[in-house]
């Protein structure tokens, strides 16, 4: 079983199933796909993903603010809590820190990042941290601002080996996407085979990013098994041990997740001792 760890539900094109995201959804679960965590990227997104969620039980939520979205007025700490609660959100995100493009300055980037923390924190849910050429500064935030016993992730990882080692002693698992099946991707394959297999998470970050041999297509949940088969090349492991750690990491990172799921995935969960 596969759980897709970082995916934009709201934003995909469905083209490719008749507009139909219970069709995606399907096709998602008829190659192993059993749990998807769809990310908000502002406050207004929240309500329309819940509602997703209401609908499909293997569908959970994140509540946040992207470091790129321009937004009038920033919400404070209080506002991200309370929109957590309302809407079951499982985890704090995403958010983070982007200096690859403008748009968004440094210091407002800066002060809502920590105000996601601080809620994150409060509120005992991880964070799911974008990070992009700000390594500095988010290990920074992230070490004064978050509680290592409750944690998050650093998703889409693309920055240095490094950066992942700090952030797992910090709590933190560090989640890889289509990216390690690029071509050209070799630094991000080298992470794949250097992080240990207990803090790794897989995501497909759908639309975006889609994987070999989908490369080009928009992106979709059902990807993530190309995710997992390109770790487990680098690894030189099954593709079985992939999907079985990961998703045993995702549970222990997002345990609120975890009273929802199936009947057979809680068993795996209690063989565990996760839940």
């Amino acid at each position: 079983m596969f759980v897709d760890s970082h995916c934009h539900l709201d934003r995909l094109d469905l083209s490719a199933h008749g507009g139909s995201l219970d069709a995606a959804l399907d096709a998602a679960r008829a190659r192993g796909v059993h749990r998807f965590l769809a990310i908000a990227v502002t406050l207004e997104d929240v309500a329309g993903l819940a509602e997703i969620a209401r609908q499909h039980d293997d569908v959970v939520i994140s509540v946040g603010v992207h470091p790129l979205h321009r937004i009038e007025s920033e919400p404070d700490v209080e506002t991200i809590k309370a929109c957590a609660e309302r809407f079951e959100a499982v985890a704090i995100g995403e958010t983070g820190l982007d200096y690859h493009y403008d748009g968004v300055a440094h210091d407002v980037q800066h002060e809502r990042f920590k105000r996601h923390l601080i809620a994150a924190t409060e509120l005992e849910l991880p964070v799911i941290v974008h990070t992009r050429e700000a390594k500095e500064d988010t290990l920074a935030l992230i070490r004064e601002y978050t509680d290592p016993a409750v944690g998050g992730v650093l998703h889409c990882f693309t920055e240095d080996l490094d950066m992942a080692r700090e952030a797992v002693r910090h709590g933190f698992m560090i989640s890889l996407s289509g990216i390690v099946t690029f071509r050209n991707a070799e630094a991000i394959r080298e992470l794949a085979r250097a992080i240990p297999l207990d803090r790794l998470l897989i995501e497909t970050d759908s639309p975006y990013l889609a994987p070999v041999p989908h490369r080009g297509k928009p992106n979709e949940p059902q990807w993530v098994v190309e995710v997992a088969e390109g770790i487990a090349r680098e690894r030189g492991i099954s593709v079985d041990e992939v999907a079985m750690q990961t998703t045993a990491n995702f549970y222990r990172l997002f345990n609120a997740a975890a009273p929802q799921a199936s009947d057979d995935m809680r068993q795996v969960l209690v063989d565990a001792n996760l839940i």
